[in-house]
């Protein structure tokens, strides 16, 4: 049997060279040790990586062209209407092209939940709703609104066949906006000096560290009546005589969806499954939607988990939300 040979003791011959070599094989098991746990943690690390990719597959990369069968084909228009976001116009217009691409649908209901949002990407998908409606004149077009339907949203809805909200809906405010804040006195009363520099003498028109002069007020203000005439045309061309109100429709203000019906934003009551069984025909509902990258769809994820957990780790559970 072989005995570990026991380290000499101080004094003994050799014992600073026993020692030496008994530091330097420990140090060596130790980086041995950490290569082992480091190439673990790099093997743990990918395979959980794999695990995201598999598990948060969202379902939107499935295509709806292989559908076979007659359905509805429902398309969401959720949230801010801008640029790179879900209701953005690149997104909505790819998801309506999809869906008229499968020769198995019966209708379409565009499922609106925005408060609005871009005229010009509003603009893009009502355009591009009304180009497919004259191309494929046999398949209806209905607008569906949830929570809210408002200014872009309402502005989209406009180009659908026909718009079918709940009750409790809120539709409407038919309007563009400009904010802005002035701190031009705040300035004056702490002593600063605002410095802005510009090549034509409206460049820093909306500065919020400069006054506003009335020739500025008045020219935006002419920016935004222009903008306004625009929606209020889109929405006179979408409904037609169906429009039961006066100008108080135009003036920003929005209604339930019970009132909007009485003034002709929209024509009844009814969700989505309503509008497929009742209206075009068929139960059967297929989503579709513009394909995300799959790591856009991880990142998301990710981002909102670390965002989460710094929130808990920050003590703070809750947040206010705008409702």
């Amino acid at each position: 049997m072989m005995r570990r040979k026991t380290m000499p003791t101080p004094g003994e011959k050799g014992w600073e060279q026993a020692l030496v070599n008994r530091v330097v094989l420990d140090h060596l098991a130790e980086r041995k040790r950490s290569r082992r746990w480091g190439i673990f943690f790099k093997l743990l690390t990918f395979v959980y990586l794999i695990a995201l990719l598999v598990l948060f597959r969202p379902d939107d990369l499935v295509t709806s062209a292989s559908f076979d069968e007659e359905h509805t084909a429902l398309v969401e228009v959720k949230g801010l209407i801008a640029p790179r976001t879900d209701a953005g116009a690149d997104r909505v217009i790819a998801a309506l092209r999809q869906a008229y691409e499968n020769d198995h649908i019966k209708g379409v209901i565009l499922h609106i939940n925005s408060p609005g949002g871009s005229p010009v990407q509003a603009g893009y998908i009502n355009d591009e709703i009304r180009r497919l409606r004259a191309k494929h004149p046999t398949i209806p077009v209905y607008a569906v609104a949830a929570d809210l339907c408002t200014s872009g949203g309402y502005y989209i809805a406009a180009a659908a066949d026909e718009i079918y909200v709940d009750k409790a809906s809120l539709i409407g405010s038919i309007g563009i906006r400009i904010d802005a804040f002035g701190f031009v006195e705040a300035l004056q009363e702490l002593g600063i000096e605002r410095r802005l520099l510009a090549a034509g003498q409206n460049k820093g028109i909306l500065d919020p560290f400069s006054p506003l002069p009335e020739k500025q007020r008045l020219f935006l203000q002419g920016i935004l009546d222009k903008l306004h005439r625009q929606f209020i045309d889109v929405v006179r061309t979408g409904r037609g005589e169906r429009l039961k109100g006066g100008d108080e429709l135009f003036s920003g203000l929005f209604w339930s969806g019970e009132e909007s019906v009485a003034l002709g934003l929209a024509d009844g009551l009814g969700d989505s499954h309503y509008v497929a069984r009742e209206l075009i025909g068929t139960e059967k509902i297929v989503e579709y939607s513009s394909e995300k990258d799959l790591f856009e769809h991880v990142a998301d994820r990710l981002g909102a988990a670390i965002a989460t957990s710094l929130l808990h780790l920050s003590g703070i559970d809750g947040y206010p939300v705008a409702r």
